[in-house]
């Protein structure tokens, strides 16, 4: 592949890793832009990938409040992608900013109104826009595609009863009242607390209220509780409609941790600014953490074609790693690489409009070489 230019808006924990990985990644050779608000955040990495690789491979830049200004704009002239790894709320602006520059665009976002604007860009755009293409949304609508694909293939059916997504993004250790510690973005983690989920049941596309469904499982041996949270299910209500009866997207939390939410969210009636509330009152009282573990479960259950009742599951356990001589958090790999192996889908040349989670090649991106790298090979 010849030299290309990937654009990484946001320098956060994920545009960092995004970054990262690019960098160490053999089957790229690029040059990498990473831009922020916070000017010397973005300089400050790039100046960290450039020692970590002995070369010049990475240059960090300024991006403006709101739409551009004449550093962006020289950057996205040269730019063959923009990886977009700024607050959801954004999405909808650095599409359009794509699509102006003639670049491929992958976002992370799971804020319905923004994919749809999203969307409704990607759709006149001559490029390829993959949507949603993190951890939750993202890898786990992948993987539960995949074993759905496999399930119908196995046991020559079209329909299944159940298809569950389950991803916990944990600390590797929590204490009493609210069994959590933060591993990434507090206003996320209240958000989708108080934002509907998207279900499937009995063949019916309905929305709930998250956290209205508190189960307990084990996986691995180990407790967990889950519950409904909106964002997780991406596309795939709609894909599998008439093919999954239930369908459902669950976050993963420790025995005790729901419980704790609820008395908080019930301490306001002030229902525009319960994630508000939640989000100030867990900042105060729950610690932020290093040492992580993201947890994920997948399955997929129903009668085979002599009527036996089968399923088909898969559960993965991911810890920190060291990248280039960066120790990463295991939120920040799990949610940077799939978006770094849908560049490289893109940049391949082979994608125009909006790319939904259902329409990837499920085999393909379970076993891309940097998907792979921090998930592992997928046998099923």
């Amino acid at each position: 592949m010849k030299e290309k230019h990937i654009l990484i808006a946001g320098a956060g924990g994920i545009g960092e890793a995004a970054a990262i990985i690019l960098a160490d990644s053999s089957k790229l050779n690029c040059k990498i832009y990473i831009g922020d608000r916070d000017q010397s955040l973005a300089e400050n990495i790039s100046e960290k990938i450039n020692e970590a690789t002995s070369s010049e491979i990475c240059t960090g830049f300024k991006i403006p409040e709101s739409e551009s200004d004449t550093t962006f704009d020289a950057f996205l002239e040269k730019s063959d992608i923009i990886l977009d790894c700024l607050p959801g709320s954004q999405a909808p602006r650095l599409a359009r900013l794509a699509d102006k520059n003639a670049c491929h665009y992958a976002n992370l976002t799971e804020y319905v109104k923004e994919t749809d604007l999203v969307t409704a860009i990607a759709e006149q755009s001559e490029k390829g826009f993959i949507i949603q293409t993190g951890l939750a949304p993202g890898y786990i609508n992948v993987l539960a595609n995949h074993l759905f694909q496999i399930f119908t293939s196995r046991y020559s059916v079209e329909k299944v009863d159940q298809l569950d997504m389950k991803v916990g993004a944990l600390s590797q250790h929590a204490l009493q009242p609210s069994y959590y510690a933060f591993t990434w973005s507090p206003i996320g983690v209240a958000t989708e607390y108080v934002k509907e989920a998207i279900v499937v049941q009995d063949y019916e596309t309905k929305m709930i209220p998250s956290l209205s469904g508190t189960e307990k499982l084990l996986i691995n041996g180990v407790s967990y509780e889950d519950d409904y949270t909106s964002g997780g299910s991406a596309d795939l209500p709609k894909a599998l409609t008439g093919k999954a009866k239930n369908l459902r997207y669950k976050t993963l939390r420790y025995p005790g941790h729901y419980d704790w939410v609820r008395s908080i969210l019930g301490e306001t009636k002030d229902t525009e600014n319960k994630a508000e509330h939640l989000k100030k009152v867990m900042l105060d009282r729950i610690p932020s953490v290093e040492d992580d573990v993201v947890v994920i479960f997948a399955s997929v259950k129903g009668q085979d074609n002599k009527g036996v009742l089968r399923a088909i599951e898969k559960s993965l356990h991911i810890y920190p790693t060291q990248i280039l001589g960066f120790k990463l958090r295991a939120i920040q790999t799990t949610t940077a690489a799939p978006l770094c192996q849908a560049a490289l889908m893109l940049l391949e040349d082979k994608l125009k409009g909006p790319v939904f989670q259902s329409q990837i090649n499920t085999a393909e991106f379970l076993n891309g070489d940097i998907v792979s790298s921090v998930y592992g090979k997928i046998d099923i």
